[in-house]
Formats: structure tokens, sequence, C-alpha cells
């Protein structure tokens, strides 16, 4: 077994339990991508050495239309897909183990936080609960919004700053507050 077919595995089960095995190969990644954010973060890098680590991290090309202010976090990175023409801006967290599919023409505004892991609430069981979050084409993400995991925001959404996003957001609103709710409806 290998970190990609953990990854696959991740992918296809709806709140998968991971082996012992899964958990040590997550562990090693995370060890591995934090060298390499500590890379992205600690020195200056024109846009194309962002993308080749960028790349290293996530262990697939990632666009050549991507652009990135760094500093960037990520903990595991193997599970981030970017489309085409995204921007994040700096300070993003992205905790990646359950997924993080971003369409095209996105713009991810700093200090954004997506998260796609939680735990039960029981404190005698804090296992890991996975679930992917997917943004679709065209939409902006404002200023320190939080994302949780599960999450879907259809095309052309805008999720405001500052907005912690706990439910599906459907195409072409404006979604805001804690918890975002929709604001506006847009077209």
């Amino acid at each position: 077994m290998n970190i990609a077919d953990v990854v696959e595995y991740i992918n296809s089960h709806s709140d998968p339990l991971l082996t012992e095995e899964m958990n040590d190969l997550i562990m090693k990644t995370c060890y591995r991508t934090h060298r390499l954010t500590v890379k992205l973060n600690n020195s200056y890098h024109e846009p194309e050495e962002i993308r080749e680590i960028l790349s290293d991290i996530t262990g697939e090309p990632v666009p050549d239309s991507l652009n990135m202010f760094p500093p960037f976090y990520t903990d595991f990175g193997r599970n981030i897909h970017f489309g085409k023409n995204v921007f994040v801006n700096d300070c993003c967290h992205f905790q990646d183990q359950g997924g993080i599919f971003i369409g095209d023409n996105v713009l991810i505004g700093h200090n954004t936080v997506l998260a796609t892991i939680d735990h039960d609430l029981d404190p005698g069981s804090r296992q890991n609960h996975y679930a992917p979050i997917h943004i679709g084409n065209n939409v902006w993400i404002g200023a320190s919004a939080v994302i949780t995991k599960g999450i879907v925001i259809g095309d052309n959404a805008v999720i405001a700053a500052g907005a912690v996003v706990t439910e599906d957001v459907p195409a072409n609103v404006v979604v805001g507050g804690v918890p975002a709710r929709i604001i506006k409806q847009l077209r």
C-alpha cells in the first residue's frame, strides 16, 4: 500500500475508517509535507517555483495558471486538487485529508481555512471523520472564511469574509455570517 492508495480509499468511501497502516502512511506524508511548506514559506520564490513546490506537495502537476501568495499551510497535501486560474492569497490553511477539489477561476481570500476532518463529540472516541470539500467554478471566498468538511459550493457563489460555512452553498448566491446563510441571490 502507498499514499496514493490511501487517498483513493478516502475519496471513494463515505466517512472511511482507516487502518493502522493507512494512518502511519498519512503521518509520514504529513511530516514530508511540513518540510515542503517550511521550504515554501521561509524564503522568496518566483511564481514558477511556488507551483513546482505545490506540485511536489500535492503529488500532481498544478496548472501553470495557479497563483499563490505564501505563506500557505497544509498538513497533508496529497488530496488538494486545483483547477485552472485559481488564486490563493496568503496565510490560507488547507486540512485536506478528506479531499479539497477546487474548480476553475476561483479566488480564495487570505486566512481562509478549508477543513475536511472533524472528530467525535464523545471524548472517549475522538476518531477522525473525513469528507471532501468541493468548490465550483468562478467562486470567490472572502478573507478569513472557514469551510467545514463535506461542503459543496456551487458555481459563481461568493462566500463573505469571516463566514463559517457548515451547509452546502447553492450556485449564484452570496452567503455570510456564522453560521453562513444566504444573503443575496446573484443573477
